[in-house]
């Protein structure tokens, strides 16, 4: 039980959860071997939410979402291996008949289905390969530990181990659960929320309040990470809430702060487990501002930092350069004074006012040598702080790029 003794995590598990959802991932035929389509359906009606790229350029199944959400949602087909990007009205057709294929196998509208690809861009999408494995997705649904492991498998990509998260509500007479899984392991800067992402409930809960509250955690999660500063053409995370368990969430009570809590709880999970599978990493890097005189300066300035490629490459050799680091914060695009900054690395003061303080080299060394590395940044002049969370930048991530497509 966490310390609100209001919920708990549950572990090991993800979308089935939720009562009144079921999920399969399975191999259709768009990479080699490892599984490459996933259907997430609930038995009933639900209330959808969702975040997107704001980057100009955009995949096909992301037009296809934003329409989409307002209509009582029932299912979500994903395929990885191909994200569907900059394929013309070709592609907006394969989108919509993907949709139509789910509808069709599952009896039910169309409008009810949402699309989401990933992997290479600008390779049109086998959709009659796609269509007959949703057809054989339809028909595997169901229920259970293994089924979510197969869902969360049949979404990644470069990724070297799924991503999920899951907690229960435990106030008496008001159980209801919360689950996601994700996907993402490079393309990880994102300006809106995540690459791909997948969140259900099983409490009943007003789309707009979804929206509102969906919007607030992925700001607090997915938009604090960065591995290598490219924002996707396909990012997108989606929530879905079914009132299966009988529960309502509403505008205010303790309800909603519990729902609340949950929900930040499985996108903070989320967020933490993409940048731990960032590619090639050797280093992970948190970064804190505090003193900030307001919260969007200091997620700039964090996200600044941690997207410099001299930062990232000091930490990879283990470099304590924090003049990289107070050189980013002064390109972020925000108003502070330079000369009232404090700037520590692990335990250690290497910077005091904006002017250099001598430290034990060898036992900065140590501290650099770890794999997990916190960096605090006080820019003493307010009262806000946020965390980011990044990468270093290694040869291996330099060598798993230059290869994609082969």
């Amino acid at each position: 039980m966490n310390e609100t003794k209001n919920w708990m995590k549950i572990e090991n598990r993800n979308l089935t959860t939720a009562a009144g959802f079921q999920a399969v991932g399975l191999h259709c035929g768009l990479k080699k071997e490892k599984k490459d389509l996933a259907l997430i359906y609930s038995g009933i009606n639900t209330a959808a939410a969702g975040v997107f790229t704001r980057n100009l350029v955009q995949a096909a199944p992301v037009n296809l979402c934003r329409v989409r959400l307002e209509n009582p949602i029932r299912a979500i087909v994903v395929n990885s291996g191909n994200a569907n990007a900059c394929t013309g009205e070709r592609g907006q057709t394969d989108a919509e008949e993907m949709a139509a294929a789910a509808a069709e196998a599952l009896h039910i509208d169309a409008r009810q289905v949402l699309v989401c690809s990933t992997g290479v861009i600008g390779v049109p999408l086998p959709i009659n390969t796609v269509k007959e494995g949703i057809k054989a997705a339809a028909v595997g649904l169901d229920r259970g530990p293994q089924f979510d492991t197969d869902v969360a498998e049949a979404i990644l990509t470069t990724d070297t181990s799924i991503k999920q998260s899951a907690c229960r509500c435990a106030v008496p007479g008001a159980e209801f659960h919360l689950a996601g899984i994700a996907k993402g392991s490079g393309m990880i800067c994102p300006n809106m929320a995540t690459m791909l992402a997948f969140l259900v409930t099983d409490a009943k809960i007003e789309r707009t309040l979804l929206q509102a509250l969906f919007n607030e955690a992925t700001d607090d999660s997915f938009n604090l990470i960065t591995v290598d500063g490219e924002t996707s053409t396909n990012d997108t995370a989606l929530i879905l809430a079914n009132g299966a368990a009988g529960v309502e969430i509403e505008k205010k009570g303790e309800l909603l702060r519990t729902f609340k809590e949950m929900l930040n709880h499985v996108c903070s999970e989320l967020a933490l487990q993409i940048v731990e599978d960032g590619e090639g990493l050797t280093k992970l890097i948190t970064i804190t501002v505090t003193g900030a005189p307001e919260k969007s300066g200091a997620r700039m300035m964090a996200r600044t930092v941690l997207n410099s490629p001299l930062v990232k490459t000091a930490f990879y050799g283990e470099d304590a350069n924090w003049g990289r680091i107070i050189t980013a914060l002064g390109y972020a695009g925000v108003d502070f004074a330079p000369g009232r900054v404090d700037i520590f690395i692990g335990p250690y003061q290497v910077a005091a006012d904006g002017c250099a303080v001598s430290f034990d080299e060898v036992k900065m060394k140590e501290t650099l040598g770890r794999r997990n590395i916190s960096v605090l940044i006080d820019l003493k002049s307010g009262p806000v702080e946020v965390t980011a969370r990044g990468t270093d930048l290694s040869h291996e991530y330099v060598n798993i790029n230059s290869s994609y497509r082969s």
